[in-house]
């Protein structure tokens, strides 16, 4: 049963706007930066909404790992290519400066790629390759992060949870979005987790002795000091092909870096070898296809739309009532919250209240009164 409090759409956007604008994020990017939060509620993917607001970026910004104003540098552009520099900047105000140009180039030439160096967390992979579905076009991101999973056969977190996202286009209500970690959970999520005082499920992180390990506040320790690591898709060793999401985690590893000419693994970890706080540099990667380039926008979401309700359609698994495909339980969350409002959880609350008083905003909540 859902216990937590719902707070209007409105109201929050319009908090999460004034309290990145209180904390040096120029009023213009602090709406994107809101939107991105927002957009993870949305869809259900709560690790990456509201839930890190502070922790991630107020926190950060606070701490002087994240910069509230972002200077966007073009290193290398050509008709269909450009490449960031985001100067330890607001991640998420760079990769949407990234996004708008690549469209338009996508749109002039069938196809566009970028990179970005220096930057921070950019939100939930899914709101840039939309971007490029909401124009009817094809979008492809990954990002690189702090070291959590162990290569197969490994104890040693080397890379990030580095997800490999795409959205396309199709003629349903909404686009075939797969946005998911090359680990079986990610990071974000073990925070929350850890907020709700919740356990991580067991085998989905391992100790540098090769023990899963459960409990989710102590975790995130380890996965800071080194002595734990997140298992990659498939899960330990070979026998669940564990090696496939090593390999997929590598490949966001080396486009996000050697595309940008950015750094990678151990030099993400935001702590410097004194132990003492550091910027992340982190790099992000976007390829944007316009399906006009081959047969068409109309044919190419027709045909995709045809394979997802023919895989909706398929024969379930005996008990199970629905099939679903990627971007749909999104889409019905979003349905179903549109009117209710975004979920706070105490945590979250205590978290909003702490902003809210410290810059002194104007805001008053309803879960207050409860």
């Amino acid at each position: 049963m859902d216990n937590r409090s719902y707070v209007s759409w409105e109201l929050m956007n319009a908090f999460l706007i004034d309290a990145f604008a209180g904390y040096g994020v120029p009023k213009e990017e602090a709406a994107i930066c809101a939107d991105v939060l927002l957009e993870s509620d949305r869809r259900g993917i709560e690790s990456h909404g509201c839930n890190r607001f502070k922790p991630i970026y107020i926190d950060r910004i606070k701490k002087g790992t994240l910069l509230p104003t972002t200077e966007i540098e073009i290193l290398k552009e050509t008709p269909t290519t450009v490449v960031m520099d985001a100067h330890d900047g607001m991640g998420m105000v760079a990769s949407h400066k990234m996004m708008e140009m690549l469209i338009e180039k996508a749109k002039k030439n069938g196809m566009a790629g970028g990179a970005i160096r220096n930057s921070t967390h950019y939100g939930i992979a899914g709101y840039w390759t939309s971007m490029a579905s909401k124009e009817g076009l094809i979008g492809l991101t990954g990002t690189n992060a702090r070291p959590s999973i162990a290569p197969t056969f490994g104890v040693e977190n080397m890379m990030g949870t580095n997800p490999l996202t795409f959205s396309l286009p199709t003629d349903e209500e909404f686009p075939f979005c797969l946005d998911c970690a090359t680990s079986i959970v990610q990071r974000g999520r073990i925070e929350y987790y850890a907020r709700e005082g919740k356990d991580t499920p067991a085998g989905t992180v391992i100790s540098e002795e090769g023990k899963p390990l459960t409990d989710s506040a102590e975790i995130l320790k380890a996965l800071v000091d080194g002595t734990a690591a997140l298992a990659p898709l498939g899960g330990i060793g070979e026998e669940l092909a564990g090696y496939k999401g090593y390999g997929y985690a590598a490949v966001v590893e080396i486009l996000s870096a050697a595309l940008s000419g950015g750094q990678f693994m151990k030099a993400l970890t935001g702590v410097s070898e004194d132990g003492k706080p550091q910027m992340y540099h982190l790099g992000h990667f976007f390829f944007v296809v316009d399906p006009d380039a081959f047969m068409g926008k109309e044919t190419f979401k027709k045909i995709a739309g045809d394979i997802c309700r023919a895989l909706r359609a398929s024969k379930k698994a005996p008990g199970e009532s629905r099939i679903y495909t990627a971007g749909e339980k999104e889409y019905l969350v979003w349905l179903e919250r549109k009117d209710k409002g975004v979920p706070v959880s105490k945590a979250v609350q205590k978290e909003i209240i702490a902003v809210r008083d410290e810059l002194n905003l104007p805001y008053k909540f309803d879960f207050e009164n409860e």
